[in-house]
């Protein structure tokens, strides 16, 4: 694998920071450039859907002689794989329209090495098939490998961040009485309250039909009055998140810090039923305070979640989406991922993979529907990508046919990642590339963490009942995370190990 990094001085005009990027559950923090697609302002330019060509047999592949570059907007995204999960611990089965493989696999720690700058460092490996998957049944051929793509940022130590202008809009609508709602938005409030700097500010709006302001920004050293404001909280009726966010927004806008991280944070369960209630509306409302700098982040909580608003918000604002169902998991949002990922390492960052038709027949991205990008405009700085903050990683996924007579030497793909400086707005890109020889031996003899990205990516395609999930089997996958567990010891691959048979038990 090569890895080079390239400064690209031609994008010259600064394009103002507009996020839109509604979480359901926070696990770390991103600035997002909103991509509302409709009346787009001056110098701004919405993604375009990347226009894959399925191959004559129908598998979803891309034939490379036809279309060798796959390019999208970086996504850190994991609210699909949490609430996945909660529905799994309950004994459900997740609706497949809500299973987004890309957000399971990017649901777990990888072991890429961090760059010395901003921007990303690029890592590129894969491996063959594990023992057990049956190719036959998706018609990929004996030829298939599975390629990893890797990105990641550098991390920070939070004494490093700059001071942080926090305005959080809390739902207070009556599905928010839930035990595991408005709860554990209170006890994670509280916790952060007491987690953040003194120099730090704090807002609190509260929603239900209505919406009103329950503390206006307030320097953390006065602790005493944002506990009151949290205590305040108490459930009322109707869900209008779109008075929320347009209150909050009006709040963070007169509460702006110059210099400092300024951030509306929603938590809510998404299910709006007052006001608009679907995401382009309610973005059209807060766009000239998203252009202003003001991120939006989101956390969502509830047994039945708005995952269809809060993706759509988030794909709109190319944002980071999460989810939450326990008072732990929110105290490790509120306490340790969101004061410490108040920066952001690179903006509008994409990724374009460059398959190598001498070597590939062809490919297929798993998952990343949502995020394409069209080709040509990879190196456009108008058109939007997503924003990555400290020490986050991005992980894609590429199912790969080769040639028969592809040379060992021969190499497969070349990976480009483009984004812009978060302080100056330079373009600057970094690129890796993997040979056929680099994909020869079975991955489970590879990292364990690449085992957990194919168990990941695979336990989403059977769930969403994708053809490619016909070729794993539940069992198999269950055994593979175990070996995994055993290897790295993470507690997360263990519990992924768990769902996967509560979900074989549910067939």
């Amino acid at each position: 694998m090569t890895i080079t990094t390239v400064p690209d001085r031609r994008a010259g005009r600064r394009r103002p920071t507009a996020l839109v990027a509604l979480v359901a559950a926070a696990v770390a923090v991103t600035l997002t450039a909103c991509s509302d697609g409709s009346s787009p302002g001056a110098g701004y330019a919405p993604a375009q859907r990347h226009p894959a060509t399925p191959n004559p047999g129908g598998n979803g592949e891309t034939r490379v002689d036809e279309d060798p570059r796959s390019t999208f907007a970086l996504d850190v995204d994991t609210a699909s794989y949490g609430y996945a999960r909660r529905q799994l611990m309950d004994g459900r089965r997740p609706d497949p329209a809500n299973v987004r493989p890309e957000e399971f696999v990017n649901a777990f720690a990888q072991d890429y090495r961090q760059p010395t700058g901003d921007g990303f460092a690029v890592a590129v490996d894969g491996g063959r098939p594990p023992a057990g998957y049956r190719a036959e049944r998706t018609d990929e051929g004996s030829g298939l490998r599975l390629m990893r793509v890797g990105l990641q940022t550098r991390g920070e130590e939070s004494e490093q961040r700059r001071d942080a202008a926090l305005t959080f809009v809390v739902d207070v609508s009556g599905s928010m009485s839930e035990p595991g709602r408005l709860d554990l938005v209170r006890d994670a409030l509280h916790t952060l309250v007491d987690q953040l700097r003194p120099t730090d500010s704090v807002a609190i709006v509260a929603f239900s039909d209505e919406a009103r302001v329950v503390r206006e920004m307030t320097r953390v050293s006065d602790a005493s009055r944002l506990h009151a404001a949290v205590d305040k909280l108490r459930t009322e009726s109707s869900t209008n998140l779109e008075a929320g966010l347009v209150l909050g927004y009006r709040v963070a806008r007169d509460g702006f810090r110059a210099g400092a991280s300024n951030r509306v944070i929603i938590l809510s369960d998404g299910l709006a039923n007052v006001g608009a209630t679907e995401a382009d509306p309610i973005l059209r409302r807060v766009r000239e305070e998203a252009e202003k700098e003001i991120a939006l982040l989101g956390v969502g909580v509830g047994s039945e979640y708005g995952d269809a608003l809060m993706e759509r918000l988030a794909d709109k604002g190319d944002g980071f989406v999460v989810y939450v169902s326990e008072p732990a998991q929110a105290r490790e949002v509120f306490v340790k991922r969101l004061p410490a990922t108040l920066t952001v390492r690179a903006l509008d960052a994409k990724a374009q993979v460059t398959f190598d038709d001498a070597t590939v027949r062809s490919y297929r991205l798993i998952g990343y529907e949502n995020r394409a990008v069209a080709d040509n405009d990879f190196r456009d700085d108008r058109v939007d990508g997503g924003e990555v903050g400290p020490g986050h990683s991005v992980t894609a996924l590429y199912a790969v046919r080769l040639r028969d007579d592809a040379p060992s030497g021969g190499r497969v793909a070349q990976v480009s990642v483009r984004w812009q400086d978060p302080r100056t707005r330079e373009p600057a890109e970094a690129r890796g590339s993997v040979t056929v020889a680099q994909l020869g031996t079975d991955l489970t003899e590879g990292s364990a963490r690449l085992v957990v990205c194919y168990v990941a990516a695979y336990f989403a395609e059977l769930l969403r009942r994708s053809p490619h999930g016909e070729a794993v089997s539940l069992t198999d996958l269950a055994e593979l995370a175990r070996a995994a567990h055993r290897r790295t010891e993470d507690p997360q691959v263990r519990e992924l190990a768990d769902l996967i048979e509560r979900a074989h038990r549910l067939n």
